[in-house]
């Protein structure tokens, strides 16, 4: 495993605190209470200290057990020479007190300590330590020589599994991190896609809405420059107002959209080239359209109509709505201006934004959209798998 190489430390996410489970940090501090109470117990149990002997039995005590927290947390920070140095003054310690006496604190202080550093440090210095510690621990212990060989090889196996758990968990914790950064980047992307659809969405309504506004202004605004009749100025405000209110109509439609909640594309294409003057024609058996094939139907056909207006008023427009096997087609043909009306300032309104959008819708539904000039005109022609 790649945490077993001779100079790499083990995991540092696995030895976090909060890496553990509720249930395993209880655990762990119920045995390490376990622990403390038996080697005091065994301590004192024998009877051989009284007086200043207890007294200094205590402090060996104490003393073992900060060098043990010390080298539990510098092996936590991964700093080697510190925990090398504590793990040098454990097993010092352990002879001390294996020479007041208290075994069952110099067996303990040796076989924790091999254990934990095959645990917590690299495998060279780990190896290395274990070994010291049950090398003092086989020489001074007066059990035999297939006792010792049982607890020697059973605390190293147990230290060896301790570091594949830890490597595991470590292992876990990362693989936990990358899955939450793919999500958070995978929001991210859902959110700015969102914001792009809605933002289309805002310009396919208000450019249809507003462009229409402008033509009957603007047509208002030549009219009082040329001292027509107050009657016609008026009937050119009036429009402009029905067409204010169409516009709320249609922000409303578009607010239903984002919402999932659609008109039938045919109904609204009816009462767009309704309003419009536009000739319709549908061809192929009617049916229920995807919610997003309906929508880009309904935008390009709203912004293909508002590029009329604006680039070409009073040009005769066809609207066409084909349902094909597996696709749905829309083509929307305009001539040049029958009237020879100028587009003037309305062709210079926009933002540029629409004919993009309208392509980006397709794509984003594996369809095409196709437009430039024909035959002296403009067509448009939407195809979206449906």
């Amino acid at each position: 495993m790649s945490g077993w190489s001779w100079t790499s430390w083990p995991s540092r996410e696995g030895l976090e605190r909060d890496a553990e489970s509720p249930a395993r940090r209880a655990l762990t501090l119920i045995g390490r209470t376990v622990l403390l109470v038996t080697v005091v117990w065994g301590t004192y149990s024998r009877g051989g200290y009284a007086g200043w002997g207890s007294v200094a039995a205590a402090a060996g005590l104490a003393a073992a057990v900060l060098l043990a927290a010390a080298f539990l947390r510098v092996s936590r920070a991964q700093l080697l020479r510190p925990a090398l140095l504590l793990a040098a003054a454990l097993i010092c310690g352990a002879w001390l007190a294996e020479w007041g006496r208290a075994y069952v604190l110099a067996d303990f202080v040796w076989g924790g300590l091999a254990v934990t550093a095959l645990v917590r440090l690299p495998a060279g210095p780990a190896l290395a330590t274990a070994v010291a510690a049950f090398g003092c621990y086989t020489a001074a212990s007066w059990e035999s020589r297939l006792a010792i060989a049982a607890t020697v090889g059973g605390l190293a196996l147990l230290g060896y599994l301790l570091r594949l758990d830890t490597e595991a968990r470590g292992t876990a914790r990362r693989l936990l991190a990358q899955e939450r950064a793919a999500r958070a980047a995978e929001a991210e992307s859902a959110a700015l896609a969102e914001r792009a659809r809605i933002a289309r969405e805002i310009h396919d309504v208000l450019a249809h809405s507003l462009s229409a506004q402008l033509v009957h202004l603007e047509a208002a605004r030549l009219m009082l420059d040329a001292g027509t009749d107050r009657e016609q100025v008026r009937e050119r405000v009036v429009a402009a107002r029905r067409m204010a209110l169409d516009g709320l109509t249609e922000t409303r439609q578009a607010l239903s959209a984002l919402r999932g909640e659609f008109t039938p594309v045919g109904e609204f294409l009816v009462e767009l080239t309704g309003r419009d003057r536009v000739a319709l024609s549908v061809t192929g058996t009617p049916r229920p359209l995807p919610a997003e094939a309906g929508l880009a139907v309904r935008r390009t056909a709203q912004e293909a109509l508002t590029n009329v207006r604006k680039h070409a008023p009073g040009a005769r427009c066809t609207l066409e709505l084909r349902y094909l096997p597996d696709t749905v087609e829309l083509e929307v043909r305009n001539t040049r201006s029958g009237r020879g009306e100028s587009a003037g300032g309305l062709a210079a309104s926009g933002s540029g934004y629409g004919l993009l959008g309208m392509r980006e819708r397709a794509e984003l539904l594996d369809g095409t959209l196709l437009a430039g000039p024909d035959e002296g005109g403009w067509r448009v022609l939407l195809r979206v798998p449906a």
